[in-house]
């Protein structure tokens, strides 16, 4: 079995694992990325972190797979921006990489990484067409298409989040009016709570957070499962509206599976029930009823089991 290594950028931390091809991670080393430090300090502490996974089994190791948040081209492996990695614009990770450590590497988007590595080892193992989301501080997402990761053009392809959902909806930082993002993700029912709460009496989410300010998605999901009603409302009204996402998606993917992960989707039944009935109540049955949705198999591991799939995946 093919021996390679992956290394995940996103989050706070550097994550990089020897694993081999059929998504054995075999040793995994974790660095805190200091991304306050800056670029080359940060570059430098990659390298650091690659080696060390790969310590025992150099030599072996025939292949790197980087998963990166944010827009990058997949094809040159150049990082347009990163959202955990002020100052990366235009940054050619690929190409400095493999000039550091003399190896072949590949780049990719997390959230579609992670749409490969359920594909190839998870929900969607053995199936040919398949929808990933990540419902987290943002929402992306990756799209199988006959066996084949869809990137588009210039990699950009399958950014879920960027879907409008409301077209006299208010503007995302990125520009789209009404977008599944702004108003489904993580930050919007965190938004919509503080807005909420003066109004309402007795609600479990203040009390969670401490303060108002404080809220974020993860109180109101842990309110909800405890039962109150203004958290169970909020996250109710963000499981709509990303089913409604979902009807489009399917009606042009038409998928066998759609698997959804990130913070937001750890609410439970709350959630994947009413975006499965929010499917149901508006899209023909053809679409859904073989086609399950679905929480995600893995955990932390996904954006390195992601780097893994990569490798297995023609370049093209």
């Amino acid at each position: 079995m093919k021996k390679v290594i992956s290394v995940d950028l996103g989050g706070t931390n550097i994550r990089a694992a020897l694993a081999t091809t059929d998504g054995n991670l075999l040793h995994t080393i974790r660095k805190p990325t200091n991304a306050i430090e800056g670029k080359k300090v940060v570059i430098d502490r990659i390298e650091k972190t690659i080696r060390e996974a790969g310590v025992d089994e150099w030599e072996s190791v025939e292949e790197i797979g980087v998963v990166a948040p944010g827009p990058l081209n997949p094809y040159t492996g150049i990082l347009t921006y990163s959202p955990n990695l002020p100052g990366w614009d235009n940054v050619p990770i690929k190409r400095i990489l493999q000039d550091r450590l003399d190896k072949s590497v590949r780049v990719g988007n997390d959230a579609n990484l992670a749409a490969l590595a359920e594909h190839q080892f998870g929900a969607g193992r053995g199936l040919k067409h398949l929808i990933y989301i990540t419902v987290s501080t943002g929402i992306g997402g990756g799209i199988v298409s006959h066996g084949r990761l869809i990137r588009g053009t210039t990699g950009l392809g399958a950014e879920i989040g960027q879907i409008v959902v409301d077209m006299n909806g208010p503007r995302h930082s990125s520009g789209v009016k009404g977008s599944l993002e702004y108003l489904a993700a993580g930050p919007a029912i965190a938004r919509q709570a503080r807005e909420k709460v003066s109004i309402v009496n007795n609600t479990a989410i203040v009390e969670l957070a401490g303060n108002v300010e404080s809220i974020t998605a993860k109180h109101v999901g842990q309110a909800a499962q405890a039962g109150d009603p203004l958290a169970i409302e909020l996250i109710t009204n963000a499981a709509q509206i990303i089913g409604t996402a979902i009807v489009t998606l399917m009606s042009i993917f038409n998928p066998q599976i759609v698997v959804i992960g990130g913070g937001v989707s750890q609410t439970g039944n709350i959630f994947f029930d009413t975006i499965r009935e929010a499917v149901k109540d508006n899209l023909h049955a053809d679409y859904w009823k073989n086609c399950p949705i679905v929480p995600v198999t893995f955990g932390d591991d996904v954006g390195l089991l992601g780097g893994v799939a990569l490798l297995n995946t023609p370049d093209a």
